[in-house]
């Protein structure tokens, strides 16, 4: 019996240490692809040699934005609860959670209608020369250059 209880340790020991090293590369590969995916502000602000008056556009747009996007995250964090709500204590799919998803898509709908909307008004404050790195960033962010 012991020797199957050191062979048991043993395989333990190994499978512990290959799933901490199989998390750790997880994470480090993780950190690296969001280092590498930058925001659209930081291209922005960093490569788009922006005006004062262009800057000071952006931060305007921004600030609304903010508000906006915040409200919506709000809604649908309100909607997440309440789906949780209704699948926890009904345990069928019920009109309390038909309408908890109503309310999460259309949340989730208008955040996204709002934040291209946003884009798009960033964008039009732009130069002709800035607006081509701004819409290869845009490519890149949504997807569109990769084959």
């Amino acid at each position: 019996m012991t020797g199957q209880w050191r062979t048991f340790v043993a395989m333990l020991l190994v499978t512990v240490l290959a799933a901490g090293a199989a998390g750790w590369a997880g994470v480090r590969y993780g950190l690296h692809q969001s280092e590498q995916s930058e925001s659209l502000d930081a291209v922005l602000h960093r490569d788009l040699a922006l005006t004062a008056d262009q800057d000071r556009q952006l931060e305007a747009l921004e600030a609304n934005f903010s508000h906006q996007r915040i409200r919506l995250q709000g809604e649908i964090q309100s909607a997440n609860r309440d789906l949780a709500r209704a699948i926890t204590k009904n345990h069928v799919y019920d009109q309390n959670a038909s309408d908890a998803i109503n309310r999460l898509h259309t949340a989730m709908r208008t955040l996204q209608e709002e934040t291209v909307q946003h884009v798009l008004a960033m964008r039009a404050i732009l130069t002709p020369a800035q607006t081509k790195v701004f819409d290869k960033t845009i490519d890149h962010a949504l997807g569109a250059d990769e084959p």
